[in-house]
């Protein structure tokens, strides 16, 4: 939709996007998540610098604080979903994810500037416990609005496949922060990257934040909110207290989901490193080259698998994945274990196992909320379950490997998790190719 079209007459349905405004708000939605991902990349691979310049005490201990101060910024997350989601369903959602982009870019640009614990003590790592919460306050508007966004500019017939490049974002901006964080350690050796190097990375967010800030204000909202926005301008929207009392169903189902998604996620993405230098014995250079191999290999196939699920179904994508990870993780886990080639080909493999829910997301979820509350439905439902079971899943993992002295504890952690998801898709509907004007859930 061009900015100069008019709003739709109440009733009736407003008109489809043109290829090029589509490929605008793919390009807008993805270039947010990017920046997200981004952060998370080059905090996850820049963890030992960072515990060293802005924690006190031993390695091990400051490395497990650093783990927990990323943690916090994902139990952020639902204070975040619970402002910015209604507030998007209010006023729109190009809006809020305006906003949102820039706190996130501006929170991980700030940690590159934070002096260290030997200049300022222990303000280094008070400050970053903030900016953490900066980040996870408007992480939890960014991604359930962005999802909505990509969801309600796709086709019905090809959501699946547009939904997929939002992933792609995901991927594409972990793995170039990881790569940044991992070519200056390699150019400027350890002594530098402790020194002053690590903070590069975090300084590229800045400019980051402000090209996606000027991409999202210029594009129009969607035309499935326009066209609700105008039918329902004489009723108040629903409250919170409706979203819980009306739409239940999906808040538990998209929870339930998120708890296998994102602890398969987190553990893979941002864990991996630290599991494979600290607990495996890869060298630092070795731990940090595996994820960035097996991310690589995962964006081929996630257009691919987005398209196929419009084809077949979301349901039969996620079971697939659910059970797969199910029987395989504990091999794969135990095959990672082996040494360098053997963590490269176990983390491609379970890359290519959990490409299906990975994949689908964005074409999953939005369209199990009806459009007056998709984006605080899937941002509160999303971002709470995130923030217990997804941002905890590398403290989890590693805490728990510590207490029973088995590494293979966090393929044990996603297995339980597995669990969980294939309980919550036994209750969910399918939504491949129908309108996201309907609610799945009164059908």
């Amino acid at each position: 939709m061009d900015r100069s079209s008019p709003l739709p007459a109440a009733g009736q349905p407003a008109p489809l996007p043109t290829q090029s405004t589509l490929r605008r708000a793919i390009g807008a939605s993805a270039l947010g998540n990017a920046v997200e991902w981004f952060d998370y990349g080059i905090y996850a691979y820049g963890v030992t610098y960072i515990s060293a310049a802005l924690f006190p005490g031993e390695a091990s201990e400051a490395v497990l604080f650093a783990l927990a101060t990323f943690a916090i910024s994902f139990l952020v997350r639902p204070l975040g979903g619970l402002f910015w989601g209604p507030l998007g369903d209010r006023i729109g959602r190009k809006s809020v994810l305006a906003m949102t982009i820039l706190m996130m870019a501006g929170a991980t640009f700030a940690v590159g500037l934070i002096p260290s614990y030997d200049s300022i003590g222990f303000w280094a790592p008070a400050i970053l416990v903030l900016l953490r919460m900066v980040q996870g306050f408007s992480t939890g508007g960014e991604y359930g609005g962005a999802a909505t966004f990509m969801a309600e500019y796709a086709p019905d017939a090809r959501r699946g496949f547009y939904g997929s490049f939002l992933e792609f974002g995901t991927l594409a901006g972990f793995s170039f922060g990881a790569a940044l964080m991992l070519g200056y350690s390699l150019h400027l050796g350890d002594a530098a990257m402790h020194e002053w190097g690590w903070r590069i990375p975090f300084l590229v967010a800045g400019p980051i934040g402000l090209i996606g800030m000027y991409v999202r204000s210029k594009m129009e909202d969607t035309p499935v909110f326009l066209e609700a926005q105008q039918a329902a301008e004489d009723r108040p929207s629903p409250g919170l207290a409706a979203l819980g009392r009306d739409h239940w169903r999906p808040l538990l189902v998209v929870g339930g989901l998120v708890v296998a998604l994102n602890v398969v996620n987190y553990t893979l993405l941002s864990y991996m490193p630290t599991y494979l230098e600290r607990r495996i014995g890869l060298a630092p250079d070795q731990a940090l080259l595996v994820p960035i191999i097996g991310m690589l290999f995962m964006m081929v196939f996630l257009p691919f698998a987005g398209a196929l699920s419009d084809r077949v179904g979301r349901r039969p994508m996620w079971r697939f994945s659910l059970i797969a990870l199910l029987v395989a993780v504990v091999p794969l886990y135990m095959l990672i274990g082996t040494g360098f080639a053997g963590a490269v080909a176990g983390f491609l493999l379970l890359g290519l196992l959990y490409v299906p829910q990975l994949a689908t997301i964005s074409a999953t979820f939005p369209a199990l909320f009806p459009t007056a509350v998709r984006f605080a439905g899937f941002a509160i439902a999303y971002n709470i379950s995130t923030s217990i079971f997804g941002g905890t899943a590398p403290m989890v993992g590693s805490a728990l490997i510590s207490a029973t002295g088995d590494p293979l504890m966090p393929a044990y952690y996603m297995m339980a998790a597995c669990l969980v998801g294939l309980v919550a898709l036994h209750y969910m509907p399918e939504t491949a190719g129908r309108s996201l004007r309907d609610d799945p859930f009164r059908r």
